[in-house]
């Protein structure tokens, strides 16, 4: 009797041991997977669950997180910092914009300040003190606030003056004052001349060499006084100051006095966002304001946030200048020392000058995104953020789009931190749904964590914190704060096609995986694209190290698989073994 003889199959193998992260496109790479939950690349070339989280504090109506020295909380009206709360009476505006300068933390739009290194020291950046009803004496004066007593004022010199003895020329206008010399036998003009404005209480709130706005000053009588004290209507610099009383520039012919109606006020422009560079706060402002319109950059005095209107002519002065491009400011960041504003299709970095002479650059490419200005942040030297249509990667030169895993979704308001080299964003998408996402800059890998909705990072040594919309304070590596009770990871490939050239078809998937102890993995698959995710097995962890998880799957055009377990696990490899189909 003859038996029929029979052909063992042929079969081969295709490892991937390379996992690539996230690909939110139809076609993706071997390695990569379309959707996840709660992994990592730190242990790349093997796929991860991400590091537990910790739960460092929770706060009721938290509006802004930032890192000095420790961390600093703007919750309600106070500032809790390093763990302890600081009444600053601070507005409902949120969120607030926070800089750091020095050991100085300064609050936007409330425009308050905390020394951080001696926490009673704190108030407001911008100063008012008005007359009321008080009496008001004008005079002038010497720089030292030394008053011109007994001097002349006519228009033609005085005859037989004495050394030192003054004069006010008012043949010309404006008027001079002069100041005779034996040694040369004539009259030397004054260049500055100074008023002092006395009042009680006028210069309690200032100090020297604030720059300031005088308003009501008035007289009535002599003509060209009268002109005088109209002129100190004006942004003046206080070169000395007393309790009662201030210097500025301004001539003088003789002292008057005026009953209440003066306000003098050291101001800081309403401003859209605000950054530290070169000692200075950096801002910008794009609008009306009093009907007229506003597209600017301004800068402080250097090394003085208080002032943003001392004008002295020397290289410390505050700066104010327009910007000729369209459209609204979105950001503003310190980026390779420079102050670098950005609008949707802008970035202006702006050089600073050690001489004073600031120059503002333009650059036309793609900017911040409206509704992402704290999205800019720096990883790895490079300046990343999410523009209008993906996120970018800037180095000074022309941003490069880093975000082409993400797939087509558009993605809004989004909100960044970064350490250790990741950038973390996390962003909105259309259907209002959040999405925390993870890109490893040295590996170039994206990583999907969960849906935390966070408001604000700050990074703190080696740890990146986050407060999420329900005001809780988290760690992102857990080194702080209490660990998460383990966490739920999951990754969906892409679509993988059954049928292959040369009539292979696949026969049997393995999947290489370490699970510590108490943790678990499912694996489900889906056919022909179903919408159906049929479980087909499941291991444990356990002492024995890595298993091996083989799955035969059915005849189909297509499938996807997803991995979904709890605990700490690792991804070695996945095993494709092929075999040789019929013509069938």
């Amino acid at each position: 009797m003859k038996y029929p003889t029979l052909y063992e199959l042929a079969t081969s193998k295709q490892m991937v041991d390379t996992f690539l992260g996230y690909n939110h496109n139809l076609r993706i790479a071997e390695g990569e997977f379309y959707d996840m939950k709660n992994l990592t690349a730190d242990h790349f070339p093997m796929l991860a669950s991400r590091r537990l989280r910790g739960s460092v504090a929770t706060y009721n109506n938290p509006a802004g997180l930032i890192a000095k020295d420790a961390l600093a909380v703007v919750d309600g009206s106070a500032v809790v910092y390093n763990g302890y709360r600081i009444e600053m009476g601070l507005s409902d505006v949120r969120p607030k914009q926070l800089v750091s300068m020095g050991a100085y933390l300064v609050i936007f739009p409330d425009k308050k300040y905390l020394n951080t290194a001696d926490t009673e020291d704190f108030g407001n950046l911008e100063a008012s003190w008005e007359a009321g009803t008080l009496p008001i004496t004008y005079a002038p004066c010497s720089v030292n606030g030394e008053l011109y007593e007994n001097t002349v004022i006519q228009g033609t010199e005085p005859t037989s003056p004495a050394n030192g003895d003054y004069w006010v020329d008012t043949s010309s206008e404006p008027h001079t004052l002069m100041q005779y010399s034996s040694a040369s036998a004539m009259w030397v003009q004054i260049p500055t001349v100074y008023t002092r404005i006395s009042a009680t209480g006028i210069g309690a709130l200032f100090m020297d060499y604030d720059g300031v706005t005088i308003s009501g000053c008035s007289y009535e009588g002599d003509s060209s006084v009268e002109r005088q004290i109209a002129e100190l209507n004006a942004t003046k610099v206080i070169y000395k100051r007393d309790e009662d009383y201030i210097i500025v520039v301004g001539m003088l012919d003789q002292a008057c006095t005026q009953t209440g109606g003066v306000r003098v006020k050291r101001s800081v422009p309403d401003m859209d966002y605000v950054c530290e560079a070169g000692n200075r706060l950096w801002g910008c402002k794009y609008g009306l304001i009093q009907g007229e319109p506003i597209n600017e950059i301004y800068g402080s005095k250097l090394g003085d946030f208080k002032n943003w209107n001392c004008f002295m002519g020397i290289s410390t002065d505050s700066w104010a200048a327009s910007v000729g491009s369209d459209g609204q400011f979105t950001a503003a960041v310190n980026y390779l020392g420079h102050p670098t504003f950005f609008k949707e299709n802008v970035i202006h970095p702006v050089m600073i000058s050690s001489a004073g002479a600031h120059q503002i650059q333009e650059t036309n490419c793609s900017g911040v995104q409206k509704g992402s200005w704290l999205s800019p942040v720096v990883a790895g030297e490079i300046l990343y953020y999410k523009g209008l249509t993906a996120v970018y990667a800037y180095d000074g030169s022309q941003p490069v789009r880093v975000s082409d895993q993400l797939g087509s979704v558009r993605y809004r308001n989004a909100v960044a931190g970064s350490v250790g080299g990741k950038y973390y964003i996390s962003m909105q998408d259309d259907a209002g749904a959040w999405h925390l996402f993870c890109l490893d800059t040295a590996k170039g890998l994206w990583v999907r964590e969960d849906d935390t909705q966070a408001v604000m990072f700050a990074a703190v040594d080696e740890d990146l914190y986050f407060l999420n919309a329900a005001g809780e304070l988290v760690s992102v590596n857990g080194w702080d704060g209490v660990k998460e009770d383990g966490i739920e990871w999951e990754a969906v490939s892409g679509v993988q096609y059954y049928r292959y050239a040369g009539k292979k078809y696949v026969s049997r998937y393995n999947f290489r995986i370490k699970l510590d102890p108490g943790a678990c993995v499912k694996l489900y698959i889906q056919y022909d694209s179903s919408e159906d995710w049929e479980e087909r097995g499941t291991i444990y962890g356990g002492p024995l190290g890595t298993v091996t998880l083989p799955v035969v799957p059915r005849r189909c055009d297509h499938l996807q698989f997803k991995l979904v377990g709890n605990g700490e696990f690792r991804l070695f490899s996945i095993a494709r073994i092929f075999e040789e189909g019929s013509d069938v």
